[in-house]
C-alpha cells in the first residue's frame, strides 16, 4: 500500500546539478524532501569529498540549520572562522554570509541541513558571495561564532524523562530552539534497542527527520514502514506518529526539526497511547 506521508531514502534521490560558478563545489547534493512533497521546509543531504567547499553565500529569505555528521572542517560566518566536527549543530541566520570547507584528508564530510520555511533552494533567496580563498582559510580560528548558533550536541543536556507522555527514550536533546533564539527546534534523539516513542501528534508544527544510524519501525497516520540509516521522513502537523527501535543491538539515532516550534511545549504535543502489536502491522492493501 503506497505511503501517504513522504518517506524516502537518500540513495533513491537523484543528486542535484548545482553549478560551481554559483559556489556549489560540493561533491554530492540531494534534496530528499522539498515543497513538492507538501513540506514548508527543505532538507538537504550533502557530501563533501576531502578538500571540497561550499563557497561564501547567504539565504535572504530563510534560516538554515545544519548538522555535521561526518568529517571535520572549517566554517565561516560573516567575518569569523572556526572549526566543526561530528556532532556540531549550527544555525545560519537569513542574510548572513557563510561557507563550509572540508579539510578532512581521508574522509568524506556529511552535512544534513534544513532550509527552514523554504520550499526549495530558489525559495531560500540563495546568493553567491564569492569564492573561499587560501587567505580565508588561514584566518585565525575562534572558539565559536558570535553570529547565529553553533554548539556540539555532546554539550547539550538530555531533556528530563518524559515517559508519562509516551516518550520512552532516555536521550532526547534540543541543541537549537527557542531557548537559544530559534523559532524552530532541532532535535537529536537516540533510542536504545527496544525503546519506543509512543503514539502522539504535533498540532502546531510539521516534523522532518533524518535517520543517522540504526534501523526501526515507524507509523504516520495509517502508514507503517521500516526505516534505516539514510531515510528521511516528513510528517505534517496533526498526524499521529510513533517510532520503535526494533533492533536488539543497535541504537537508532535520528535528527529532525519542528518547523515553527522552538520547544516541545510549542509543538502542541498530544499523547495518543502506547504502540501495540496491531500498530506494528501494515494495513491491508
Amino acid at each position: 500500500m503506497p505511503l501517504q506521508y513522504p518517506l524516502v531514502h537518500v540513495d533513491d534521490v537523484t543528486p542535484e546539478n548545482m553549478q560551481k560558478g554559483d559556489g556549489w563545489a560540493i561533491s554530492e547534493f540531494r534534496l530528499p524532501i522539498t515543497g513538492r512533497d507538501g513540506s514548508s521546509t527543505t532538507i538537504f543531504h550533502s557530501i563533501f569529498r576531502p578538500g571540497s567547499t561550499h563557497a561564501r553565500h547567504l539565504h535572504s529569505r530563510c534560516d538554515e540549520i545544519a548538522v555535521y555528521v561526518k568529517g571535520h572542517g572549517i566554517v565561516g560566518q560573516s567575518d569569523e572562522v572556526t572549526e566543526v566536527r561530528p556532532g556540531y549543530c549550527r544555525l545560519m541566520p537569513k542574510g548572513s554570509p557563510h561557507f563550509f570547507h572540508n579539510e578532512t584528508q581521508d574522509e568524506d564530510g556529511l552535512v544534513i541541513g534544513f532550509y527552514i520555511g523554504a520550499k526549495d533552494v530558489k525559495d531560500t533567496g540563495y546568493e553567491f558571495r564569492g569564492s573561499v580563498t587560501a587567505a580565508d582559510l588561514a584566518v585565525p580560528r575562534s572558539d565559536g561564532l558570535k553570529e547565529g548558533i553553533l554548539l556540539n550536541v555532546d554539550d547539550v543536556q538530555p531533556l528530563p524523562d518524559r515517559a508519562k507522555n509516551g516518550w520512552n527514550t532516555g536521550d532526547f536533546r534540543l541543541p537549537i530552539g527557542s531557548h537559544n533564539g530559534s523559532p524552530s527546534a532541532l532535535y537529536w534523539s537516540k533510542l536504545a534497542p527496544g525503546e519506543i516513542v509512543n503514539k502522539h501528534r504535533l498540532d502546531n508544527c510539521e516534523e522532518l527527520y533524518y535517520v543517522i544510524s540504526g534501523h526501526g519501525f515507524v507509523g504516520a497516520g495509517e502508514d507503517r514502514a521500516a526505516i534505516r540509516a539514510g531515510h528521511v521522513h516528513f510528517i505534517p502537523k496533526g498526524v499521529m506518529r510513533f517510532m520503535v527501535n526494533s533492533s536488539k543491538t543497535e541504537t537508532l539515532e535520528v535528527i529532525g526539526v519542528y518547523t515553527g516550534a522552538g520547544s516541545i511545549a510549542e509543538t502542541g504535543d498530544v499523547y495518543m497511547g502506547e504502540v501495540t502489536e496491531a500498530d506494528m502491522k501494515a494495513p491491508a492493501a
